[in-house]
């Protein structure tokens, strides 16, 4: 079965190239296309995708403002982010804005599948140059860290939720049962007073526990 996806930059070599790129992979079906985010509502309400990959700097209605419009619709379509590396505080607010990963512009094919078949399946995907960017930024604008302390396997595991890994993965990465990594996750959302992975890796940044 493939992943339906609709990609919207307003570069359009660039749009054009993506989706030339995808189209060569059986499992991606591109289904639509679009230089803005004004009407990311449309057709996403249309077409039904599996994934939207967008582009953060547009003009109208640039990627930021596309993902609150997603919102305000209650519309849950998992969406990737393509940004530049002068984009990190812009990466933060699509985060919170509800983006669920992002790439830089310049990456590889198999990356880029990859990231899309991550949150197609419902995981989230932080690419650790742009987030060892993000750090470096964020690094001195934090105030005390508020929450309680992770001990190192719970960093362990937090940056590999950075990096996109599933539960099973991150797992097989620690030589633990996919039962104490659910547990350590869940202790870790607890500690950082988060809800879900892609707010607890922000808010791990955000408090600089990735360095």
């Amino acid at each position: 079965m493939s992943i339906r996806l609709i990609v919207i930059d307003d570069q359009t070599l660039v749009r054009q190239g993506i989706i030339s790129l995808l189209q060569l992979d059986a499992e991606i079906a591109v289904v639509a296309e679009a230089a803005d985010g004004s009407d990311v509502v449309g057709l996403v309400q249309q077409f039904q995708p599996d994934v939207l990959l967008m582009d953060i700097r547009m003009p109208l209605v640039n990627g930021i403002d596309a993902l609150r419009l997603l919102q305000q619709a209650q519309l849950r379509v998992p969406v990737l982010m393509l940004t530049t590396f002068d984009d990190h505080q812009q990466v933060l607010e699509a985060m919170v804005a509800g983006a669920r990963g992002y790439l830089l512009k310049d990456v590889a094919l198999d990356v880029l599948l990859q990231a899309i078949r991550t949150v197609a399946a419902g995981g989230s995907l932080l690419q650790p140059a742009l987030t060892d960017r993000i750090l470096q930024a964020r690094s001195a604008a934090t105030g005390p860290n508020d929450a309680e302390s992770l001990s190192p396997k719970e960093l362990e595991v937090l940056r590999l939720l950075a990096a996109g890994f599933s539960n099973r993965e991150i797992a097989a990465a620690v030589f633990k049962s996919e039962g104490t990594v659910k547990n350590q996750v869940s202790a870790i959302l607890s500690k950082l007073g988060v809800r879900d992975r892609t707010k607890a890796v922000l808010k791990a940044i955000d408090l600089g526990l990735l360095h």
